[in-house]
C-alpha cells in the first residue's frame, strides 16, 4: 500500500502542450516510485483541437474533476482556426481553451499567479540571434506575483455593433480591495521567507503600476503602502510599468519580489523570461488557498508540434513547483523534497550542457524533447 495518495489532473491541451505533458507524466511516475506515493493521474483533453471535434473546449464535468483534484498540471492551449484568422474561438468569442486556463483560475479562485525567475548556470541567451551570456546567474533570482482573477481579465466589457458592424469595443479593468490585499499580503509574506535581492540582500517588494495616470493603480499603491506597515523589515519599492521594463533588464539584481495587477503582470513576466533563457524555461504557478494549477508559460507552438523539438524544461519545472506546493500544503515532506530534487536535476543537466533543447543549445544541434527528459530523470539518480 502506498505511503500517500493524491489525485492529479493533467490537462495536455494543444500542440506541444501534449508533448510536454507526456514528459511531465514521466516525471510524476518517477516521483511516485521514488517516494512510494500513489499519484492517480486523470488526463483530461482540452483546447482548440478538442473544440473543433466536440463543440466544447473540454469534456462536460471537467470543471468538477479539477475542483476535486489535489494538483492540476496544464500543458498549453490554442490551435489555429481553419480560416487562418488566429486561434480557434468559441461561439462566445473566447479562445478555445479558456475553460482550462481562465476558467480554472476564476472558478477555483487561483488568485495568485506566481512566476519564479531564476537563471541557471550554463544557460545561454539569444541576443540578436546569437547565443551569449549576458547576465550572471547570481544576479537573477526574483519572483513575480500577479493578481490572477480580475483587472482587464475580469470579463467586463464587450463590442457594440449597431447594424451588425462593430463600432465600439470596451474592456473595463476591475481593481478591488479584496483582491489587491490578498496578492499584496502574499508578496510581503514571500519576501519574509526569501534571502533578499541579489544586489544587497535586502528584502524588497516592488509594486509595478501606472499610478501617475490610472486610478486603479493609485488604489493598488495605497493598499500596497497600507499593508507594508505590517512588514517593517521589507523595503517598499514602487515602479512605473514603462520604466520598470528597462530597469528589469539593466539591473535584475535589484529585484526580489515583484507584485502587480493582472495585465501588467502578464506582460512583464514574459519579458522577465528573457533573463532566464526564454519561454522554454519559464514557469507559471496559479495558486489559491485551496487549489493549485501549474504550467509552462510558453504557448502551444503549432509550427513545431509533433516533431519532438519542444523544450520540456518549463513543464518539468512547473511539475516540480506543483510537487513542492502540494507537499507543503499536505505536510508531506517527502513529496516537497521530490520537487526540489526534480529542480536540482534540471539545474544539473543545464550546467553540464550535453543534452539541451534547441532554444538552449546555442550553435549545437538541439536534443529531442524526450532525450532532455531522459537526461533529467537520469540526473535524479
Amino acid at each position: 500500500m502506498a505511503r500517500a495518495t493524491y489525485d492529479v489532473v493533467l490537462l495536455p491541451g494543444d500542440g506541444v502542450g501534449v508533448e510536454v505533458a507526456a514528459e511531465a507524466r514521466r516525471v510524476l511516475d518517477r516521483v511516485a516510485w521514488d517516494t512510494d506515493t500513489e499519484l492517480r493521474i486523470n488526463e483530461v483533453p482540452c483546447g482548440g483541437r478538442y473544440y473543433l471535434e466536440h463543440g466544447r473546449d473540454w469534456p462536460e464535468g471537467a470543471d468538477a474533476v479539477c475542483k476535486a483534484a489535489d494538483l492540476i498540471v496544464l500543458g498549453a492551449v490554442g490551435w489555429p482556426s481553419p480560416d487562418g484568422r488566429g486561434p480557434v474561438t468559441m461561439k462566445d468569442g473566447k479562445m478555445a481553451g479558456y475553460s482550462a486556463v481562465i476558467g480554472n483560475r476564476t472558478k477555483l479562485d487561483l488568485y495568485a499567479n506566481v512566476r519564479p525567475v531564476k537563471l541557471y548556470p550554463g544557460v545561454q541567451h539569444k541576443i540578436s540571434g546569437h547565443a551569449r551570456q549576458v547576465w550572471r546567474p547570481e544576479d537573477v533570482d526574483m519572483v513575480f506575483l500577479r493578481e490572477n482573477t480580475e483587472g482587464l481579465y475580469s470579463g467586463s466589457g464587450g463590442i457594440l455593433a449597431p447594424g451588425g458592424v462593430a463600432q465600439v469595443a470596451t474592456d473595463t479593468r476591475v481593481i478591488t480591495r479584496h483582491a489587491s490585499e490578498r496578492i499584496i499580503k502574499l508578496a510581503y509574506e514571500m519576501a519574509m521567507k526569501r534571502n533578499g535581492a541579489p544586489k544587497d540582500g535586502k528584502r524588497r517588494v516592488t509594486c509595478v503600476v501606472k499610478n501617475n495616470v490610472l486610478y486603479g493603480c493609485k488604489f493598488f499603491v495605497d493598499v500596497f503602502r497600507e499593508i507594508g506597515k505590517d512588514y517593517p523589515d521589507v523595503e517598499q519599492d514602487i515602479a512605473i510599468i514603462d520604466a520598470f521594463t528597462q530597469w528589469l533588464i539593466i539591473r535584475p539584481e535589484f529585484y526580489d519580489v515583484i507584485v502587480t495587477t493582472n495585465m501588467f503582470g502578464d506582460i512583464i513576466t514574459d519579458l522577465a523570461s528573457v533573463l532566464q533563457g526564454g519561454m522554454g524555461m519559464a514557469v507559471g504557478c496559479n495558486v489559491g488557498d485551496a487549489h493549485g494549477m501549474f504550467e509552462p508559460i510558453h504557448g502551444s507552438a503549432p509550427d513545431i508540434a509533433g516533431q519532438n523539438k519542444a523544450n520540456p524544461m518549463a513543464m518539468i519545472l512547473a511539475t516540480a513547483e506543483g510537487l513542492m506546493w502540494l507537499g507543503d500544503k499536505k505536510g508531506d515532506a517527502a513529496l516537497a523534497e521530490a520537487g526540489r530534487k526534480v529542480e536540482a536535476a534540471v539545474r544539473k543537466v543545464i550546467a553540464e550542457g550535453e543534452v539541451l533543447p534547441a532554444d538552449l543549445s546555442g550553435d549545437k544541434p538541439g536534443a529531442p524533447t524526450s532525450a532532455v527528459t531522459d537526461a533529467v530523470l537520469a540526473a535524479m539518480g
